[in-house]
């Protein structure tokens, strides 16, 4: 019996494990995952999330570690079917900030990895799944000085993913399975939110992905169109819907009205500042969350509101007017907490993001995403094999 529950596998995302080598993060499966897989789904296989940074997909790449790994996986009674792309080089104990989307979408490097990416899953694929590669949203915008340079990166970036969609194709003629890159709006990624990744997909990936599998297959319109909903699907991030202030419902709906699909829902929440009262304090209290490794991308809502977008926490921080209502922040905080002393969570997005999943399934594949442990707030850092024991178990308490 797989770890699928009745709104679909459930997984977490391994990006939480160090190691950025194929030896050391495979290190830290070993260590987490058979306790992680016996408090959650004794006696069940257990899905897992896998994250492989590009030395480890280099690594894995080696048929003898990849049998290794296989034998690994069944002998633990784990599964894997979806990996995280995005991170492609360091995220722990580095300095990350934008250079998450580095290399990205625009260059060969990115292309070559997620390839990579896609023939190990193949490799581990469990028979009769989908397999799901998330990546990001193209590239980071302030890249790019102005409209017209970021014009031409979108585009770049977009015939870059229809070579890997022609990749996807050749692995289902060659193996039957199906493959679906799943890209994944970020605050001030080139696609920072679900109305870019909407207007890119309608705008720009189909009409030049039918001119493209045209002219590379003959393929005739209608099939081309149905090729690239089948391979090209949004990985639709709790946190990052709540931060950009975006009413996940009426999103759910729009994409179901065209025919986009959702490849994996990340489940994650993100930091909720309410400015009613005592904003000295709540200011003094996020502050402790100003960290040097990963970006915290604040949207401020105004009295009047308007939305106003910050680059980073410090930039919110030094910004703070008593003109502000509300801040969202993209730092992914734990989902069994819903309040942080005088600080709130979007958690209640997750509730009813997986309500509408629940009475109408919008994916097969749920993976709990919190990556930010180590630089949590001293007070609210526990053992990692625990936290993600009490994340599931939260999930699994919801659906």
């Amino acid at each position: 019996i797989q770890m699928k529950t009745s709104s679909g596998h459930l997984t977490y995302c391994t990006n939480i494990h160090p190691g950025e080598s194929w030896e050391d993060h495979f290190r830290e499966l070993k260590a987490a995952v058979p306790y992680i897989r016996r408090e959650v789904a004794d006696g069940k296989e257990f899905g897992l999330g896998l994250r492989l940074a590009n030395e480890a997909s280099l690594e894995l790449s080696e048929p003898a570690k990849l049998e290794e790994l296989k034998a690994w996986l069944k002998e633990n009674g784990v599964y894997v079917f979806t990996m995280n792309g995005f991170p492609y080089g360091g995220f722990h104990g580095t300095k990350v900030k934008d250079l998450v989307h580095a290399p990205d979408w625009t260059t060969p490097e990115r292309l070559a990895y997620t390839r990579r990416l896609f023939v190990i899953l193949s490799a581990l694929l469990p028979e009769g799944m989908h397999g799901s590669v998330s990546t990001p949203p193209l590239s980071y915008r302030y890249w790019w000085t102005d409209s017209s340079a970021l014009d031409d990166a979108k585009k770049k970036a977009t015939r870059e993913i229809l070579s890997l969609v022609d990749t996807l194709l050749f692995i289902r003629k060659q193996t039957g399975q199906v493959m679906h890159l799943d890209v994944e709006p970020e605050p001030d990624g080139i696609l920072d939110n679900g109305r870019d990744f909407i207007n890119w997909y309608r705008d720009d990936l189909l009409p030049l992905g039918i001119e493209f599998l045209a002219a590379r297959h003959d393929m005739p319109e209608e099939k081309a169109r149905k090729a690239i909903l089948t391979h090209v699907r949004l990985c639709y991030d709790v946190c990052h819907v709540a931060v950009s202030h975006e009413e996940g419902a009426d999103l759910l709906e729009e994409l179901a009205g065209l025919g986009i699909r959702i490849g994996k829902v990340q489940i994650s929440s993100a930091l909720r500042v309410d400015f009613g009262n005592q904003a000295a304090e709540k200011i003094a209290a996020i502050r402790s969350f100003n960290e040097p490794v990963y970006l915290h991308q604040v949207v401020a809502r105004l009295q009047d509101g308007r939305l106003v977008r910050y680059r980073d926490l410090p930039e919110a921080l030094a910004d703070y007017s008593s003109l502000h209502r509300e801040w969202r922040v993209h730092f992914h905080v734990p989902l069994f907490i819903e309040n942080y002393g005088m600080l709130n969570s979007t958690r209640e997005e997750i509730s009813k993001i997986l309500h509408i999943h629940k009475q109408h399934p919008v994916t097969d594949y749920l993976e709990v995403e919190t990556y930010t442990w180590g630089v949590l707030p001293e007070a609210m850092q526990k053992p990692v094999g625990a936290s993600v024991v009490r994340e599931l178990q939260w999930v699994l308490d919801q659906i």
